[in-house]
């Protein structure tokens, strides 16, 4: 299961059933080069792993390939190529930057689960059915 939490009340805002393996997309307009940038995360189990970004034009803090791979695509546009685990993301929703969430055909804006400035927690966590009945996530999907 994929879960949206409020970082700072651990309030659950989304969740949505994901397979082991499964891959979604964390885009966003950069800060600076007002560009968009589209982050692919593969759901994995008890955790996520950074996939990797694609993206038209370098920023600040953006990938230089030092950790992964770095190359142009032949539609010209820069991939960022990274299999790194991690426990989970945290995204605080911008003002200008337009966080979605594009996941099983769907697109989710983050702005329409918490206010700008909001930490929202994205997480991957194994659940058994009988929990999934249980579950009280009002935003099930």
């Amino acid at each position: 299961m994929l879960q949206i939490t409020h970082d700072q009340n651990g309030q659950v805002l989304y969740c949505i059933r994901v397979k082991s393996g499964e891959e979604f997309v964390l885009s966003y307009v950069h800060s600076v080069n007002r560009r968009p940038v589209y982050d692919t995360l593969r759901a994995a189990g008890d955790h996520l792993v950074i996939v990797g970004s694609r993206f038209d034009s370098f920023g600040a803090g953006m990938p230089d390939g030092s950790d992964g791979r770095l190359f142009i695509a032949s539609d010209g546009w820069l991939v960022y190529q990274v299999e790194r685990p991690v426990p989970e993301v945290v995204v605080r929703v911008g003002r200008v930057a337009e966080h979605t969430l594009h996941i099983k055909g769907t697109d989710l804006a983050l702005a329409q689960l918490a206010s700008p400035g909001s930490p929202l927690r994205v997480s991957a966590k194994r659940i058994s059915i009988m929990n999934l009945v249980k579950d009280k996530c009002a935003a099930w999907q």
